[in-house]
């Protein structure tokens, strides 16, 4: 056996520089396989189960659970055989440093290698498939549980993603195609709306028909609350970003209760109610579910972060009663864990406003006379025109960013 060999936190493609420690399913001692899940992370919204790209033993874990560990930093020590550890640091030195073997990186292993290793007798693959004999790169591990909940080998399919990336889409094709669902003879799946799809589809249509929506957006210094959030985790709570900004919502609809409403068509009346019942956007197998929190604004901020947390838990593993995905007052919508910094979603209808954070992200900004680099994000704020005009939408939007950027404009304001 050689020795230990440290794999470090990849980049998971959130648009976070850093990841909390959920869960390790594995302790020291224990023999791991190749792709097993060893440790749950949780980003900014999403919980994610990290597999370990080499098998062997655990030797070390670098962080215990309820830590703040960033992109790169050491995860586990495992001590394998000479040659997986040889060919785990081989992929480690050709892609990022911090490669996370069936996720990859944005230049490919296998177009650095064939750089390295010019042979004009051979032809080059086309620039969006693998090289014979590697596995095609999944970097989204919502499609790595997807094809793994569904007994999928990423290995077998035709990557329709840029660099050779497996997508979603081709992992829905795979399973539609083994399950039987219509296929017209040029290889198109025809899949039949139904179930949750369905219902999302009518009531996303009935939004846009009805809801005379608009959107503004600014962009804000997420600095100090990044801050405050690892500060609070260090003291032993488990509290992410996505409590940070529900419970900024909350306090802006308590300066801004029109907000908090709906419009009754039949009545021509706008309905608003005293109690805040927090929907979120949940990316889950099954596709985005909006779970929701009742009676929200009653919570403390630890009692949110639960609640959110034991919503989430719930939506991945398919367990939410019908009345947990109804009855939603407002939602908030972390878009910027796919990556992307704005949005301009469709408000869930019967409610009447949605805010959508974007990826925190470092970038060139002024703070106190000198340009530096901060941690940025940009939220948008879309609501019901029938609702409230656009001094009320501005209002609230301005408080969540003044909140966002000074966090003490939170606390005086619980």
């Amino acid at each position: 056996m050689s020795e230990a060999t440290v794999f470090r936190l990849p980049d998971l493609g959130e648009g976070l520089t850093e990841a909390e420690i959920l869960e390790w399913k594995v302790k020291v001692g224990d023999t791991v396989t190749v792709d097993q899940s060893i440790v749950e992370v949780e980003t900014a919204k999403a919980a994610v189960d990290v597999p370990v790209p080499l098998a062997g033993t655990v030797a070390e874990l670098y962080a215990e659970a309820g830590a703040v560990v960033e992109v790169g930093a050491p995860l586990v020590a495992i001590t394998a055989g000479d040659a997986a550890a040889e060919r785990y640091r081989e992929e480690e030195r050709a892609g990022s440093g911090n490669v996370l073997v069936g996720y990859g990186t944005r230049e490919s292993r296998r177009s650095r290698r064939r750089v390295a290793r010019p042979d004009s007798t051979r032809t080059a693959p086309p620039a969006d498939m693998p090289a014979r004999g590697e596995v095609p790169r999944v970097i989204s591990p919502v499609v790595r549980r997807l094809a793994l909940d569904n007994g999928i080998d990423v290995g077998a399919l035709a990557p329709s993603g840029p660099g050779g990336v497996v997508l979603r889409r081709d992992v829905e094709t795979a399973i539609a195609a083994r399950t039987g669902e219509p296929q017209d003879r040029d290889g198109v799946v025809r899949v039949p709306l139904k179930g949750a799809r369905r219902t999302a589809a009518e009531r996303l249509s009935r939004s846009r028909r009805e809801i005379p929506d608009a959107t503004t957006w600014v962009d804000v210094d997420a600095t100090r609350l990044v801050k405050l959030r690892t500060d609070i985790q260090r003291s032993g709570a488990q509290v992410g970003m996505l409590a940070l900004f529900a419970r900024i919502c909350l306090a802006g609809l308590r300066r801004h209760p029109e907000l908090n409403a709906s419009v009754d068509v039949e009545r021509q009346e706008i309905v608003r109610v005293p109690e805040v019942h927090l929907g979120f956007a949940a990316q889950t197998d099954r596709g985005l579910v909006v779970p929701v929190v009742r009676d929200a604004h009653a919570m403390t901020l630890a009692e949110l972060a639960a609640a959110l947390r034991e919503r989430t838990d719930a939506a991945r593993e398919g367990r939410l009663a019908p009345a947990d995905l109804t009855g939603g007052t407002f939602t908030l919508n972390n878009y910027g864990v796919f990556g992307v910094d704005g949005s301009t979603p469709i408000i869930n209808h019967p409610e009447a406003a949605m805010l959508g954070v974007g990826r925190i992200v470092e970038k060139p900004w002024a703070h106190k006379g000198k340009v530096r680099l901060r941690k940025v994000t940009q939220l948008s704020f879309t609501f019901d025109h029938r609702v409230c005009d656009g001094g009320v939408a501005g209002g609230f939007l301005r408080f969540v960013a003044d909140c966002v950027e000074r966090p003490e404009v939170l606390v005086t304001n619980l």
